[in-house]
C-alpha cells in the first residue's frame, strides 16, 4: 500500500514565472491565481503528479521511459515534450505510463485523492474529473471496485482539501472509450452509481456519463440504444466531439448523443465564415455567418469545454492568441475553460486563465464569464449550481478591483 503524499507536495504548474506572462504585472498575475475556478473537461489519467508516477510505477514493476525512473522532473518534461511532438504515437504512450500505475485500488486511491488536493491549490471549487473505468481492469479489480476506489480517493481529498481551509466540490464523469465494445456496459455503471441528492453531502459522486478516444470512426450512433437509456434516466452527458473530427461529430453529440455539453467543440468555428475585413458589429461583436450546427449551439447555449493549452499540442490552433475561444466568446457562445490533461499539457487553471490574459487580451471580467458560464453548467441540481456562484465564486471576484460581477 502507498502512503499518500500530504498537502505540501502538491504539484501545481503555474504562469506566474511563465515567459509569456512576465509582461503582465505581478499583482494582476497574483489575482489570477487566488481566483475561484471551475473545471468541467479534466481528465483523472491526465493530471498525476510525475513524483508518484515514479513511485507507484516502482511498486507496479513498472518500467518508465529513460531517464525517468528515479527523476520526477525529467518525467514531467518528458510528458510535456512528447504530448507537443506532433507524433499521435508518443502522445499516447503518455497514457500508457499514467494508466499502468492505476490498477490497484490503493492506487487509484491516491490519485484521485491527489488530484483533488492539486486542483485545490490551484482554487479550483467545482471539478469533474472524468475517466474510462474499463481501462484499469488489469490488475483484478471489477469496474464497480474501480469507481468505488476513485470515489473514496477524491472524497478523501475533499476533506483534506477542507481542513486545509480549501473548499472543493468534486464528481466523477464514467468514460466509455470509443473504440471499444462497451457503452452500454459503462453506461449502466455510472447509472448505478449516480449521485443521489447534492454532490456536496456526497464527494466523489457520479455526475455524468462520457466517450473518450478516437472520434473519427467511432461517431456516436455506434450504440444509439445508449443515448436513449441515460435521456430516459435523465443522467446528464458530455460528449467528446469536434476535436479531431469536425462539424458533423459535434451535431452528432448533441442530436443524438442528447449531450448537454460538448467535450471540446473547438472545430465548430468550421461552420462559422468569419468576416475577411476582420470588422466588428455595433457590439463590438466579429462580423460573422453561424452555419446550422453552430447556430444551433449558439441559440440553446450548449457549453462547449474548451481546453486552450491541449488544443494547442492537438494542432486545433497555432497560439493561445489565435485559439478560437476567444472569437467564440465575443460571438456570444457558452464558452467554459479547461486543462484536459494537466500533466501532458504541463498546465493548470491559473496558467491556463494567464495565458488567455496575456496572449489574447483577456479581462478579469473575461474569466468571470467563462467561470459562471461553467459554473451554472455543472453537472448538479440547480440549487446546488445557485450555492456555487453565490457563495464560492461571486462574492472572491467581487473582492477583486477590475471585476465587474
Amino acid at each position: 500500500m502507498t502512503t499518500p503524499s500530504g498537502p505540501a507536495a502538491t504539484s501545481v504548474p503555474h504562469a506566474l514565472d511563465d515567459d509569456r506572462a512576465s509582461h503582465l504585472p505581478a499583482p494582476l498575475r497574483e489575482q489570477i491565481a487566488q481566483l475561484p475556478k471551475v473545471v468541467l473537461h479534466d481528465h483523472l489519467d491526465g493530471g498525476l503528479r510525475p513524483a508518484t508516477i515514479v513511485e507507484l510505477a516502482r511498486e507496479a514493476g513498472h518500467e518508465l521511459p529513460a531517464g525517468t525512473q528515479d527523476d520526477p522532473e525529467a518525467l514531467r518534461a518528458w510528458f510535456v515534450e512528447s504530448a507537443t511532438s506532433g507524433s499521435l504515437p508518443r502522445y499516447l504512450e503518455t497514457f500508457d505510463h499514467t494508466i499502468a500505475v492505476m490498477q490497484t485500488a490503493d492506487h487509484l486511491r491516491r490519485v484521485a485523492r491527489e488530484s483533488v488536493l492539486d486542483l485545490a491549490a490551484d482554487g479550483v471549487v467545482y471539478a469533474e474529473q472524468r475517466w474510462a473505468p474499463e481501462q484499469h481492469l488489469a490488475g483484478g479489480l471489477t469496474l464497480q471496485e474501480t469507481v468505488d476506489a476513485v470515489r473514496e480517493g477524491l472524497a478523501e481529498g475533499v476533506a483534506e482539501a477542507a481542513k486545509d481551509g480549501r473548499t472543493i466540490w468534486v464528481g466523477q464523469l464514467v468514460t466509455a472509450m470509443r473504440h471499444a465494445d462497451r457503452w452500454e456496459e459503462i453506461a449502466d455503471l455510472a447509472l448505478a452509481n449516480r449521485v443521489e441528492g447534492a454532490l456536496a453531502d456526497s464527494p466523489g459522486a457520479v455526475v455524468g456519463f462520457d466517450i473518450a478516444g478516437a472520434e473519427l470512426g467511432f461517431p456516436p450512433d455506434r450504440y444509439p440504444s445508449v443515448w436513449a437509456t441515460l435521456d430516459d434516466a435523465g443522467f446528464p452527458v458530455t460528449i467528446h466531439a469536434g476535436e479531431a473530427d469536425g462539424v458533423g461529430s459535434i451535431a452528432q453529440a448533441v442530436h443524438l448523443g442528447r449531450a448537454a455539453r460538448v467535450g471540446h467543440g473547438v472545430r465548430i468555428v468550421e461552420d462559422i465564415a468569419f468576416d475577411p475585413s476582420g470588422d466588428r458589429d455595433d457590439d463590438a461583436e466579429p462580423l460573422a455567418t453561424l452555419g446550422r450546427v453552430a447556430t444551433w449551439l449558439r441559440d440553446r447555449q450548449v457549453p462547449l469545454e474548451l481546453c486552450p493549452s491541449s488544443n494547442l499540442q492537438t494542432g486545433a490552433a497555432a497560439s493561445i492568441a489565435e485559439h478560437p475561444i476567444t472569437r467564440l466568446l465575443e460571438l456570444e457562445f457558452a464558452v467554459t475553460l479547461n486543462t484536459d490533461n494537466r500533466l501532458q499539457s504541463g498546465t493548470s487553471m491559473t496558467r491556463e486563465m494567464t495565458l488567455l490574459v496575456a496572449e489574447a487580451g483577456w479581462t478579469l471580467d473575461d474569466l468571470y464569464e467563462v467561470t459562471i458560464t461553467a459554473a451554472w453548467n455543472a453537472f448538479v441540481h440547480h440549487d446546488e449550481r445557485r450555492r456555487l456562484v453565490e457563495d464560492l465564486i461571486a462574492p472572491k471576484y467581487a473582492e477583486i478591483e477590475g471585476a465587474q460581477v
